[in-house]
């Protein structure tokens, strides 16, 4: 279990390193070098809105790839998955700018960030089940959580670099080669996620289906639609606080009130340090209370938080700035670190990576796509504290929290009970 955990791990770190990556260069530079003839806060709301494009294509890269680890097995999703959003994360470093090829640029940007968003909406899926399907019952949030800590690796590997490079290249070479190197670097981590992968074991759960659904997305619309609709609506509030944390703050933070990019990165990367790290700890608390009890407080707690988050921004200091991200992130990771075991263990085998992975980025489109785009919008008619935005995040968390009501628990208590009696 620990090898496949730390290689899970690893492959979702690289995957959303690709992801996370395009994120922050959009909020620090995309803006000027792909929409220069904008202005300041629509050339932000234009890299924004390829941002978006990555979201809206992960629920067909989970319909795509689910289909094939519904069929084929996991393991072959995560291999294709992590090939895909690899090779198209470098072309992002390689693409000319609106100054070179006029239009084409930003055309180019839109299809590639299409195409990383397809890869990513399988990767989820794969290496979720394939950690969850091989846990022992009683520890089966825990384990699956450790692909779930991968996106706070590939954060802060992403935004590690674009720290370095920020603080040692002037802003001219910044924008000039300095923000393509991350994407570059995304060629080297891919190769060494294949290594990796190349020698893990067939899911045991996968391998004991004799009738496997010959259309997996069919069955999950027939029979499974009003699940796929409550998860998503309740993971909707994640991926708003955490994008708007690490991407929109971001750009907020450097272009409205001053900060500096290296103080912004350094308050922000701090607070996914800490939310990476309690991530198991959460999950043990899945596994001893159940998943539902920590996604209902969780759901609270971002509710109430949402206020306090943008008037801790407002202020400009960053340690009132990274505690309110702090707080903000760790009312998430309450929901989040059991969320792969969680949709997993909703629906029947048969069809698992594709309604998991479906409800899972349906959920982000609802809450990852739109956030920054919205909040850009509603902080730029607000005063210093952008309260509009505190208000759209505290009504999404509260529409989170109604669909985490109308879902079941799934803790395996009987089976975790025989387990620990039997040693």
């Amino acid at each position: 279990m620990l090898r496949l955990a730390a290689a899970s791990l690893a492959g979702t770190a690289i995957e959303f390193y690709d992801f996370f990556v395009y994120g922050t260069a959009a909020a620090l530079v995309l803006g000027p070098l792909f929409f220069p003839t904008f202005s300041p806060v629509a050339g932000t709301l234009a890299a924004f809105g390829t941002f978006g494009v990555g979201f809206v294509a992960r629920p067909l890269g989970s319909v795509l790839f689910g289909h094939i680890g519904d069929r084929r097995g996991r393991r072959p999703v995560l291999v294709a998955s992590l090939l895909l959003t690899g090779a198209s994360t470098v072309a992002v470093g390689c693409v000319p700018t609106y100054g070179s090829i006029g239009v084409a640029a930003p055309l180019l940007l839109l299809v590639l960030r299409f195409l990383q968003g397809l890869g990513l909406g399988g990767e989820w899926g794969g290496a979720v089940l394939l950690t969850s399907e091989h846990a022992p019952a009683h520890r089966r949030a825990l384990w699956s959580s450790f692909p779930q800590v991968g996106p706070a690796v590939g954060f802060v590997l992403a935004n590690g670099v674009m720290l370095v490079l920020s603080a040692t290249l002037s802003d001219t070479e910044f924008a000039r080669w300095g923000w393509r190197v991350p994407f570059w670097a995304a060629g080297a981590l891919a190769v060494a996620g294949l290594w990796l992968r190349s020698s893990l074991a067939e899911s045991p759960r996968f391998l004991e289906i004799e009738d496997h659904a010959r259309v997996p997305l069919a069955k999950v619309v027939r029979h499974h639609w009003r699940l796929v609709l409550l998860t998503a609506g309740a993971l909707a509030v994640g991926y708003a606080v955490f994008y708007t944390v690490t991407t929109w703050s971001l750009a907020y933070a450097t272009e409205r009130l001053g900060v500096s990019r290296t103080v912004m990165l350094t308050c922000i990367m701090a607070a996914v340090v800490v939310k990476g790290a309690l991530t198991p700890l959460m999950a043990l608390l899945g596994d001893r209370y159940g998943r539902r009890p920590l996604c209902l407080a969780g759901c609270t707690a971002t509710a109430l938080w949402m206020f306090p988050m943008v008037a801790l921004l407002g202020t400009a200091e960053p340690l009132l700035m990274f505690l309110g991200f702090l707080g903000a992130l760790i009312a998430f990771i309450t929901m989040f670190s059991v969320i792969a075991a969680y949709l997993p263990e909703l629906y029947e085998p048969r069809v698992r990576c594709t309604g998991a992975a479906v409800g899972y980025n349906l959920g982000g489109v609802l809450g990852g796509a739109l956030t920054p785009i919205v909040a850009t919008a509603l902080a730029e008619h607000g005063g210093r504290v952008p309260w509009g935005v505190g208000a759209y995040l505290t009504g999404i968390a509260l529409l989170s929290l109604g669909c985490f009501a109308l879902l079941p628990e799934t803790r395996p208590a009987p089976v975790m009970a025989v387990e620990h009696a039997t040693g």
